[in-house]
């Protein structure tokens, strides 16, 4: 087995024991699904001003982990299916589309596998989140993955952590210090972690997990080679997350800024781009 092979199956084996945790987290908010039929996801949310009007729309989340974002995309009036390389995460969500009466489809594939499990040109729009592609070792093999499977006239809508958050080192608290490849490497930046990055009832077991940044320049560009149009690109200075631990602050809207200074840097981006239509 590839080194690749190896750091992916670390990987996943972290995402699968996240996500029971995950479910039963304040933070995912479960059980507002189940209570309420009108109820987003606080990213989906965020989003609604650059997403616009996806009703109707065939769609398919990438990296959808349990599947709140997608059920929210759902309840936007979208045809959702959800795709994770984690079963166990597949499951959480399966049972939340149950319990919801969702008619969100999951299935169990890695991003580069998708196009084996799901149809060439089958969707209007690909959306990915928060926290996605630090997870794919080339970011090209990501962007080709997108490209087929939307048909033409079908957008990506992107929403990411920054490349330079991803470059900080989040162990400082006196100052922003790049610490970390900002751009793509071979090799992973590799963590042994028991916490994760919501309140959970135990610590994690299978600790190791490991990571790849990639530059927004790398990234744009793969879409550009892959043919897509870019329609937008914005920065933002808030994260859904406390990515900075002891130099933030939580707004009223679950967004985090930096306490200080916070138009030092971009914390998370949108972006999208359309595959032109003949």
């Amino acid at each position: 087995m590839s080194h690749t092979h190896e750091y992916l199956a670390a990987n996943r084996a972290n995402w699968d024991e996240r996500a029971p945790l995950h479910a039963r987290s304040p933070e995912y908010a479960v059980h507002r699904f189940e209570a309420d039929p009108q109820f987003l996801s606080d990213v989906v949310r965020f989003d609604l001003p650059e997403l616009g009007d996806i009703a109707g729309l065939r769609g398919v989340h990438l990296q959808c982990h349990i599947g709140t974002d997608t059920l929210s995309l759902e309840r936007l009036g979208a045809r959702m299916t959800g795709l994770d390389f984690s079963a166990a995460s597949i499951e959480q969500a399966r049972t939340l589309a149950e319990t919801t009466k969702s008619t969100t489809q999951f299935v169990v594939a890695d991003v580069y596998g998708a196009t084996d499990v799901l149809p060439a040109g089958g969707f209007d729009l690909v959306y990915t989140g928060i926290g996605a592609l630090c997870w794919l070792p080339r970011i090209d093999r990501w962007a080709d993955t997108v490209a087929t499977l939307l048909a033409p006239g079908g957008r990506l809508f992107l929403r990411e952590a920054h490349p330079v958050l991803w470059a900080l080192d989040d162990e400082r608290t006196d100052a922003l210090v790049l610490r970390y490849p900002y751009f793509e490497q071979p090799d992973p930046v590799s963590w042994n972690d028991p916490d994760t990055y919501v309140h959970t009832d135990r610590p994690l077991t299978r600790t190791v997990t490991h990571e790849w940044n990639h530059g927004l320049g790398e990234i744009v560009s793969a879409l550009l080679d892959q043919g897509l149009r870019l329609e937008r690109l914005v920065e933002h200075t808030s994260a859904p997350w406390q990515a900075l631990p002891g130099q933030m602050r939580r707004h009223d809207d679950g967004e985090w800024h930096l306490t200080e200074g916070h138009t030092r840097l971009p914390l998370t981006y949108t972006l999208r781009a359309v595959k032109p239509a003949p």
